[in-house]
């Protein structure tokens, strides 16, 4: 993963970790290497950012542990551009991140898109709470009997059920503050591709925090342990 790389391993992942879990801009970075008598440029702490988040996360994925069967599901704002687009996520009963999908439109099919995604990774959920939201609840009406449809094995799936609660939802309002503080200090982002690269990344310590990946031998590792062990 960092063959190649001027720097070592442990200062990449230093800045990454650092960029994606504080509020800290890339100049302030490049401050406090500068500290420590490294010369990193603010540019180059954004380049290990976009390559080695993608990474890590996939190796995360592979540890992740199974959510429950109840999920509530919302999207929230973020600016890109100037302009605002949306970040589709969901969590489960106990808290824990289910999915999470950026996209430019909040309309029928980006809501259908991160429901199948959703589903694809973890199965079934066998209830769905949603705001007053109608595309999200046309969306998960569409993706289930889809789901049903191409079901081979001939058993009798049972239709996924949606609850439409504004206080019920309350719980992922809350988990959307996390990603909102700091994406907040970031000002806004730049180009599509690179917001959807560090909103995955923002999304993985905010796992990692909740502590949703299995590590044999460390019943609770810290974050900084996380990524030596993803890196490895």
């Amino acid at each position: 993963m960092f063959k190649g790389r001027h720097f070592d391993r442990s200062v990449i992942l230093l800045c990454v970790r650092w960029y994606l879990s504080y509020n800290l801009s890339l100049r302030d970075l490049e401050e406090m290497m500068a500290e420590r008598g490294l010369s990193v440029d603010h540019s180059t702490v954004h380049r290990w950012a976009v390559h080695f988040s993608p990474q890590l996360l996939k190796c995360f994925q592979q540890r992740k542990r199974a959510v429950t069967g109840r999920w509530h599901l919302d999207e929230t704002y973020i600016k890109v551009r100037g302009q605002w687009m949306y970040l589709y996520r969901a969590i489960d009963s106990v808290g824990d991140t289910v999915e999470f999908f950026f996209s430019e439109h909040r309309d029928l099919s980006a809501a259908k898109r991160f429901l199948r995604k959703a589903i694809a990774r973890h199965g079934r959920p066998d209830r769905i709470i949603i705001d007053g939201s109608q595309t999200n609840h046309e969306a998960i009406v569409s993706c289930d009997l889809e789901d049903r449809l191409r079901d081979r094995t001939r058993r009798s799936l049972k239709q996924i059920r949606i609850c439409k609660s504004k206080y019920l939802n309350n719980r992922i309002e809350q988990d959307h503050r996390r990603i909102k503080r700091r994406v907040r200090s970031m000002l806004g982002f730049k180009s599509i591709a690179s917001a959807r690269i560090i909103l995955d990344g923002i999304e993985m310590i905010h796992m990692m925090r909740k502590r949703q990946a299995r590590f044999a031998y460390f019943p609770r590792p810290s974050i900084a342990e996380q990524f030596e062990i993803l890196a490895a």
